[in-house]
């Protein structure tokens, strides 16, 4: 049996995305793991309320099962209790997990120089890192100290593509305004911006509506690269933690 890890995922006070925390949340405590959350001040965080309920005429949110997990994990001690980005230890964890969400409040962590700076010194440990749909511009916002590039370059990524982000923006604007473009500049364009010239960014077949699940994974596409893996949506989220949780186990057992 592989020995118990330590995995930390970061979090805004608000606004992250259902599936891309819960569902991660359940798969590594089932595998035996232990998950840590931080946020900004060590407050209780809260996801997108909209993802709950139903974005738009009760749809386009979180699947059941990803939403009895997001139950389930807010009654958890760890979940409630966060520590601070400031007191995270990169070394005193095995693994990072970098999860997306795209209203308003996810500004406070996606472009937080501080939680970038301990992302940066967690990559260079070279221990697993996970990052789903917008959860990849904090790496793509990261800077190598040494190079004062982005942690990204030279690597192989996917983010949420373009032609989502564009179609659901323009799918509920009439109604929603800006909610699903959370800067000017699309995710996929500043990844890509952030990657070497050659171009290693990786966008998966086109996918609208179909998501994967825990025995499904035909309709999920992630990139692995080394101990990074990326994946672009919640529709992934099932195959990225899968993934994730084979590195963590791998390397676990290299010792």
């Amino acid at each position: 049996m592989t020995a118990t890890r330590r995995v930390i995922i970061p979090l805004p006070d608000r606004d992250f995305d259902v599936t891309e925390v819960a569902v991660p949340w359940r798969l590594l405590v089932d595998a035996g793991h232990e998950v840590v959350f931080a946020t900004e001040r060590g407050a209780t965080p809260a996801a997108d309320p909209l993802l709950l309920t139903g974005v738009l005429f009760g749809k386009l949110g979180a699947e059941p099962e990803p939403k009895r997990f997001y139950e389930q994990m807010i009654q958890s001690p760890a979940f409630q209790k966060p520590i601070t980005w400031e007191a995270i230890d990169p070394e005193a964890y095995d693994g990072m997990v970098l999860p997306g969400g795209h209203a308003p409040g996810m500004r406070q962590y996606l472009g937080s120089e501080a939680l970038q700076a301990k992302v940066a010194a967690f990559w260079k440990l070279g221990r697993p890192v996970g990052a789903i749909c917008h959860g990849v511009l904090v790496l793509a916002r990261a800077k190598d100290p040494s190079t004062g590039k982005s942690l990204l370059w030279g690597r192989r990524t996917t983010c949420l593509p373009k032609y989502m982000e564009r179609a659901a923006y323009f799918l509920t604007a009439w109604k929603l305004g800006r909610y699903y473009r959370t800067y000017p500049a699309y995710v996929e364009e500043e990844v890509r911006e952030a990657l070497a010239p050659s171009g290693q960014f990786e966008r998966g077949p086109r996918e609208y509506s179909r998501r994967g699940t825990a025995t499904d994974h035909g309709p999920a596409f992630v990139v692995e690269d080394g101990d990074y893996v990326s994946a672009r949506w919640p529709g992934d989220a099932y195959l990225f933690t899968e993934r994730f949780l084979a590195k963590l186990e791998a390397r676990a057992a290299r010792g």
